[in-house]
């Protein structure tokens, strides 16, 4: 139907133009001007109903993807940026335990070193007063032995002087008191 329409204002013209001479392109035809009217008017409709609605729904439909797409963007830019910041904040946090961990490393060093200085001065403190009571207690054995072996050759001197058989126990006794008492005197003289 829409053919046959498009067509009658071609052919009214062509009817014209075999009559008569030649067309007048500047004259108004008004039944020409109503039919291509009336076919623009339902091409109108037509394109309105079917075509213009799609069209700006696949538009808006597109323009909303794009806008979505943006809105996208944006957050995963400000969630990159979250994450970027936390990191560093995370390097630095991991620089500071680790710095605290070479401080507390270095106290504990420094720490270590001076317990085994004192350490070390304390056993050789120790070894020297174990060496002088070894040395006093050899001194005191050697003292005892040497007076022990004054007392033999005190009592043997004795015996062979007095020629008189006494009783070794006694003699023994008697020259250790003796020899006490000059050792006593003789430690408080050299103090």
């Amino acid at each position: 139907m829409l053919l046959a329409l498009t067509a009658a204002p071609a052919l009214a013209q062509e009817h014209g133009a075999a009559a008569g001479g030649s067309p007048n392109l500047l004259e108004p035809k008004y039944g020409l001007m109503v039919w291509t009217l009336v076919i623009f008017v339902i091409l109108l409709f037509v394109l309105s109903k079917f075509a213009f609605g799609p069209l700006t729904a696949a538009v808006a439909a597109r323009e909303r993807m794009l806008e979505e797409a943006i809105e996208g963007a944006k957050r995963d830019r400000e969630a990159a940026a979250k994450l970027m910041a936390d990191q560093q904040a995370q390097i630095e946090a991991a620089r500071n335990e680790a710095q605290r961990y070479i401080a507390e490393g270095r106290a504990a060093g420094e720490k270590m070193r001076a317990d085994m200085v004192e350490q070390t001065r304390r056993e050789q403190q120790d070894m020297l007063e174990r060496a002088r009571r070894e040395i006093e207690n050899e001194k005191t054995r050697a003292i005892a032995e040497l007076r022990r072996e004054a007392v033999d050759l005190a009592i043997a001197g004795a015996s062979k002087v007095v020629e008189k058989n006494l009783d070794d126990a006694s003699n023994r006794k008697l020259v250790e008191s003796f020899l006490a008492g000059v050792s006593t005197s003789a430690a408080a003289a050299s103090r």
